[in-house]
């Protein structure tokens, strides 16, 4: 802390601990009750015929280099995996209210992503116990669905990612749940402004830092944070792999885009300090100054005049 004094010894009307010259209850108060972990169902099982990926039992996957232009039949692979991400996730969002538990909503992905022949991707991807990663309000990323359940006011980002046809097509969204305060729905919305953006700026020919560089300049014009710890994805055959698409601008990002890449971006973006702090669970990343964040992420493919989104519902 910029001036070494707790938050926990100041009062509303007291100058902020970061130095802004704000006062606290207007800077880095926190106004809602900080999450903690709550009780997990046991792992869910997925039949038996359905096509797994190579980490499904052992929960590490392999490895390879996989070229990052991709060729023509696996393109058509993501189109149609990246469409059923979309649809799974478009549905599970729709229960998104009061009353409902993150687990329940695990529970509907994951027989959504089986009733369209999938398999969940997070289900097992380096022993994360569950097929849907579950944010709530000051969560940056991979929350573990459990027994809490949303309470009017909160705001989750839902996670989907689905192994189908050999290929992983993912996507994720910020819902708001019930009645939202202006600040919440307001940085939601900048988050969804971010993605577009940068989107925007993938162009063949360029290099991947100008991605960052239109999500920073768009985030920092309201003030935002943007979270540099984790940053968007090749994704193909492997759920995670090059290039890496940091969302703040990294000169030292120089990877030209080039037609026939897939990859996501899914900008990270907060109300307050952009660093984070993890859980024991060594998944679950908070906020620093646990101030609420948001995200939206789509798979594209970068064509010869831009980027398609593969990962739009219909």
């Amino acid at each position: 802390m910029s001036i070494g004094v707790s938050p926990a010894s100041l009062r509303s009307n007291d100058a902020c601990w970061c130095g802004s010259g704000r006062k606290y209850k207007r800077c880095h108060k926190v106004s809602h009750t900080p999450l903690r972990p709550g009780r997990l169902s046991p792992i869910r099982t997925v039949p038996e015929h359905i096509a797994r990926p190579d980490y499904a039992e052992t929960g590490e996957p392999t490895d390879w280099v996989e070229p990052l232009v991709r060729p023509p039949e696996v393109i058509e692979a993501m189109r149609r995996a990246c469409q059923a991400a979309a649809e799974v996730l478009a549905t599970v969002g729709a229960q998104v209210r009061p009353g409902i538990t993150t687990d329940a909503l695990d529970a509907i992905a994951h027989d959504e992503c089986i009733a369209r022949g999938g398999y969940p991707s997070p289900l097992n991807y380096h022993g994360f116990p569950k097929s849907l990663c579950t944010s709530v309000n000051e969560v940056i990323c991979h929350g573990i669905p459990d027994d809490r359940t949303l309470v009017d006011g909160d705001i989750v980002n839902l996670d989907v990612t689905i192994f189908l046809g050999g290929v992983h097509g993912d996507t994720n969204a910020t819902f708001l749940v019930g009645e939202v305060d202006a600040e919440s729905r307001r940085l939601v919305e900048v988050t969804h402004e971010c993605l577009l953006e940068g989107i925007a700026a993938v162009r063949p020919g360029r290099p991947i830092s100008d991605i960052g560089a239109a999500i920073s300049a768009r985030a920092h014009a309201d003030g935002y944070g943007v979270v540099r710890a984790f940053v968007g994805h090749g994704v193909a055959r492997q759920f995670h792999g090059p290039p890496h698409v940091p969302h703040h601008y990294e000169p030292a990002a120089t990877t030209v885009i080039q037609p026939g890449m897939t990859f996501t971006i899914e900008p990270m973006i907060t109300l307050g300090n952009w660093r984070h702090l993890m859980w024991d669970d060594g998944w679950t990343a908070v906020t620093v100054d646990r101030r609420r964040t948001a995200q939206f992420e789509h798979t594209l493919l970068v064509t010869d005049a831009g980027a398609e989104i593969l990962t739009l519902a219909e």
